[in-house]
Order: C-alpha cells, then structure tokens, then sequence
C-alpha cells in the first residue's frame, strides 16, 4: 500500500470560486447557517440562492447547519435540513499517494429530511422522501 505524502498535495487545478466569494460565503455561513440563532429558513434559502444554490422556497434549515460550497448544491421541495448537518461536496483520496482532491455535486431531492448531525458526503444523492436519521454518514444513493 503506498503511503500518503502530503508533500506531493496539489490541487491547484480546483476552481472552487473566487477568493473573494468564498471569504463571503464562509462569513456568511458563519454568521447565518452555521449559527445557532434561530434564523427563519427563507432568509437562509435566500442567502444560498445569492451565491448559487438551486434550492426551493419550501426548504426547511434548521439552526446549525454547515454547507460547503452553496454554489454546488441542489436541493428540491419540501425538504428539512436538521441541526447540525454537515453537507460537502469535496474530499480527499486516502488511496493516493498525493492525497488527490476528489470533487462531486450533491442531489438531494424532493420530500428529504436529513436529520440532526446527518453528514452527507460527495456525490450523494437522496432520491425523493428519504430519510437521513440521526447521525447518519451518507455518501452514495438512497
């Protein structure tokens, strides 16, 4: 098995957005998603439709919630996003020697809850009405 050097670690080649972009949205997520205040959800839908979420009006997010990179996200109707969820779109290759970044959207369809402290990984999709329970970490299709 070959051993990571993070030495070799390059991922220049990765265009998450504009340095400027991504220090608003990580103050704003700070301040208004990840906050424990209990902001109303059309104010957070609407802060994530600013910087590029497809997300609809009838979304729930609860208070605490960490979303990575808004502008890969997709989320359908009527959906409930819990306290504490963690939703990313990016991670790392362990296998690899350079430790390679490895990038996928995130579907999350109509009628989803995902539940409280629920992580949800790269490339998930959560096809319509599924249920993420309690801490759950997902990553691939249910």
């Amino acid at each position: 098995m070959n051993k990571v050097d993070l030495s070799k670690f390059n991922n220049s080649w990765y265009n998450r957005g504009s340095e400027f972009k991504c220090l608003f949205w990580y103050l704003c997520n700070i301040a208004f998603l990840k906050s424990s205040l209990p902001y109303p959800s059309w104010f957070k839908i609407m802060i994530l439709k600013l910087f590029g979420a497809k997300i609809s009006w009838k979304t729930v997010i609860k208070p605490c919630v960490n979303i990575k990179y808004p502008w890969f996200l997709e989320i359908g109707d009527n959906v409930c996003i819990s306290q504490g969820s963690y939703i990313f779109t990016g991670n790392h290759n362990y296998k690899k020697v350079n430790f390679e970044l490895m990038i996928k959207p995130i579907t999350i369809e109509d009628g989803v809850w995902v539940g409280a402290k629920a992580i949800v990984s790269p490339g998930s999709i959560l096809k319509s009405h599924s249920v993420l329970s309690v801490g759950t970490v997902f990553n691939g299709v249910a």
